[in-house]
């Protein structure tokens, strides 16, 4: 098998719902490092796993679009607990859609809260 890692950084804000988050109920703000991980058996035609630069810019473009945000304001986050595990499948989501043209495999994405905790989803591309 095959990898290469990708790895930014996400900074916003959000509040989570329900008696067992204790204080994270109220508004508070996260950074997360992000590590994206493309995953394949083999090589494409070019003896690369997936273009470099497509890549990238696929993650920072999906990134941006939630950087120093108020999750709990966004459209697609309504009554929904962001939790880092959710962050993690909804960033699954977004970037495979996005990359299903260039590249075929399985991706992981794991956030970061802190360097004593982390969460993953790992799952296939869907082209």
């Amino acid at each position: 098998m095959y990898s290469l890692t990708f790895r930014d950084y996400l900074k916003c804000a959000h509040s989570l719902q329900g008696e067992i988050f204790g204080p994270a109920q109220l508004m508070h703000v996260m950074t997360f490092e992000v590590d994206i991980t493309y995953i394949t058996e083999a090589l494409d035609e070019h003896s690369l796993i997936v273009d470099f630069g497509g890549a990238q810019s696929t993650l920072q473009e999906v990134l941006r679009s939630m950087e120093f945000k108020n999750l709990d304001e966004l459209p697609e986050f309504q009554g929904v607990n962001t939790t880092t595990e959710y962050l993690c499948s909804y960033l699954h989501g977004k970037i495979s859609e996005k990359v299903a043209k260039i590249f075929s495999g399985t991706l992981r994405v794991t956030l970061r809260e802190s360097p004593v905790a982390w969460a993953t989803y790992e799952a296939e591309v869907k082209g």
